[in-house]
């Protein structure tokens, strides 16, 4: 049985997804008050997803997210943002910090059980793969989730990571920002490809030279991994 942690201040709301998630999903459901509540109860005992309200008591959510995906703990642990806030700015953040999911407040139990369902689904897609690649200096291990270039470790977030499996997967085409934020991150907002070109900086900060330059911008649409020779 699959175990959800709801941090959530607002007891009707957390009673509310409880019984949905129990009754209808099939799931074991903890729930915290707080975001320093939470975030020991997720490091001491981690769970198969956290349900995250982003506007908690003391510490907030992104808060949270940000030392959950710091956590070896739970540094893959899929995270799911609950929010009342609608700016783009916002989800925008808590994508950045590694959030794979956002629904806005007010929600249907429904359509959280949905959601949750589908990032797991693609957490267990992910663990599964057992693909390797290699690139000239630059090894992959999807498995493992490890990356390295010319035996150098790079260091990169579950998001960098996934975009860069994504890249070198489609090597050759051009991925719009939109398909990315679809494929990685399994979000569908159009307005948000920011959070993308975020993260394709990044991603080439972290290869280094002359790996970067194979991350391709094209002007325009998106981006493409070009193999070296």
């Amino acid at each position: 049985m699959k175990r959800i942690l709801v941090i959530e201040d607002d007891p009707d709301i957390a009673l509310s997804l409880r019984h949905k998630l129990e009754r209808d999903g099939g799931f074991a459901v903890e729930t915290a008050e707080d975001g320093a509540a939470g975030m020991r109860q997720a490091l001491d005992h981690p769970p198969d997803l956290v349900l995250l309200d982003v506007n908690l008591p003391g510490m907030n959510g992104f808060e949270v997210c940000r030392h959950l995906r710091h956590a070896p703990a739970t540094a893959s642990t899929p995270i799911i943002m609950l929010t009342a806030r609608i700016d783009e700015g916002d989800r925008v953040a808590g994508l950045d910090l590694g959030a794979d999911d956002y629904i806005t407040k007010p929600f249907s139990p429904k359509e959280a059980l949905a959601r949750i369902r589908a990032v797991l689904r693609r957490a267990e897609r992910g663990a599964a793969e057992a693909e390797a690649f290699a690139d000239g200096p630059l090894r992959i291990d999807v498995g493992a989730r490890r990356a390295d270039v010319s035996g150098r470790d790079l260091a990169l977030t579950r998001k960098e990571f996934d975009l860069l499996v994504e890249l070198i997967r489609q090597r050759g085409r051009v991925l719009t920002r939109e398909r990315l934020l679809e494929t990685v991150w399994g979000y569908d907002y159009p307005g948000e490809t920011r959070t993308v070109d975020v993260h394709v900086r990044r991603l080439r900060q972290k290869l280094g030279a002359p790996v970067d330059e194979r991350v391709e911008t094209v002007v325009g649409v998106g981006y493409r991994y070009r193999s070296g020779p």
